[in-house]
């Protein structure tokens, strides 16, 4: 019944969004040529069509050298060539010039789409050019951090945006986030190539593009993510506080974490809901280890525990909440660490106290594959709270040869399926 009603809400959104064709007044740019900077009559062209009109981008390279927002509405923008974002390093580490409207984890972007019944089309051959194998080069420098919050911009940023389509659309070499969207209601994404490659040979076989999430959701009520395909070295999919009413469907996870819920309850003085989340067709694959070693879970859930140390980006935790009504069907595992795993100690210390944030209502069905551990299922919920109403259904995993796979329990309550004993 869940699905049936998301894919109700999409085909009503993508109506609406397919509406935005025909416009009065049509804006259509190419690019200036090498070296020559195409930000302003980008940012014009918007200015002048991004209410009612049409903007058409033609086939090329748009060098983008400062940050850029779209106030798109009742609007269509074609893009069939591509946003290239200059790797000056220097000068977007500078957060005078990213925008900061992302809350969690103080994150930066650099281009920000906002508005309103808006469609932008890349069809297959435009969209962004994030030139992140400098910046990747650089976070692998001695004394050089990589973590939240540090300053790389997210590639593409959607913010306090309404009924919106993002079709066909490729993000290249994204030196952070290829994706975030916050605060914003009926968002379809409907296409969604996000490549994070290390082609540096010095570098094979290490994971030198962590933070490279296909997308974040934040803050934000029925988002469709239809047709994805990511590779990166980080959360495939990462699901954060207050995202409802959530659909993912045909998602391919090239190396990384997998698909994440979380983390939640970072932030001790908010509450962090994630609730009724419907995602299937979805496949994680481990791919060459000289790009990307890492292909550490299927789906995963992580919460902070309940002591707070330390303060976000990178501290925090406290942070109460629920996770309730996930539903993860149809899911192919290639040579994952672990299929699934429940935490609730993200940024654990000895002694602190266990998480208050409750998760429910977790559906796993016909899951098949194979891991690189026995540890197939990992529920480790808080004493406090338990994890409660957990089925399995069609659960088909092999381990590696000669190991008897393993189904841990610890504080989960009404556990049903799994086709061999829990153990606490």
């Amino acid at each position: 019944m869940l699905g049936a009603t998301f894919v109700s809400i999409f085909a009503a959104i993508y109506l609406c969004a397919g509406h935005t064709q025909a416009r009065s007044r049509t804006c259509t740019i190419s690019p200036h040529g090498v070296g020559l900077d195409d930000t302003d009559q980008v940012l014009g062209a918007i200015a002048k069509c991004g209410h009612g009109g049409h903007t058409v981008l033609q086939d090329g390279v748009y060098n983008i050298t400062r940050k850029m927002t779209w106030d798109l509405v009742d609007a269509t923008v074609d893009l069939h060539g591509y946003l290239s974002f200059v790797p000056d390093i220097e000068y977007w580490l500078d957060s005078n010039h990213t925008y900061r409207v992302v809350f969690i984890q103080s994150q930066a972007s650099w281009f920000v789409i906002t508005g309103s019944d808006f469609l932008v089309d890349a069809h297959n051959t435009g969209g962004i050019q994030g030139n992140g194998q400098p910046w990747w080069d650089f976070y692998s420098q001695p004394n050089e951090t990589r973590l939240d919050g540090d300053g790389r911009p997210i590639s593409l940023t959607v913010y306090r945006a309404q009924r919106g389509t993002i079709r066909d659309f490729a993000i290249q070499a994204q030196p952070f986030w290829c994706n975030c969207v916050a605060e914003s209601q009926s968002i379809v994404y409907d296409g969604m190539l996000c490549n994070a490659s290390n082609s540096n040979p010095e570098f094979f076989g290490t994971n030198i593009v962590p933070n490279t999430d296909g997308i974040d959701t934040y803050r934000s009520d029925d988002i469709s993510l239809l047709n994805w395909d990511i590779t990166c070295g980080d959360d495939c999919l990462a699901i954060k506080g207050n995202s409802t009413n959530i659909l993912a469907r045909n998602v391919t996870c090239r190396g990384g974490n997998g698909i994440a819920f979380g983390s939640l309850g970072q932030y001790v003085n908010l509450t962090d809901i994630v609730e009724n989340v419907f995602m299937e067709d979805l496949t994680m694959t481990r791919i060459n280890a000289t790009i990307q070693p890492n292909m550490n879970n299927g789906v995963y859930f992580k919460s902070w525990d309940g002591s707070v140390n330390g303060v976000p980006p990178t501290g925090g935790g406290g942070g109460g909440g629920f996770l309730k009504n996930v539903t993860t069907r149809n899911v192919v595992l290639n040579q994952v660490n672990r299929p699934t795993t429940v935490s609730q100690t993200n940024g654990a210390m000895a002694g602190d106290l266990p998480s208050t944030y409750k998760f429910e209502d977790l559906h796993f069905e016909n899951w098949r594959g194979t891991a690189l551990s026995n540890e197939v299922v990992a529920l480790e919920c808080s004493a406090v709270v338990n994890c409660t109403n957990i089925s399995f259904s069609g659960l088909n995993v092999s381990v590696p040869a000669g190991e008897t796979p393993e189904f841990v329990c610890q504080n989960a309550e009404g556990v049903t399926g799994l086709p061999g004993p829990c153990v606490a």
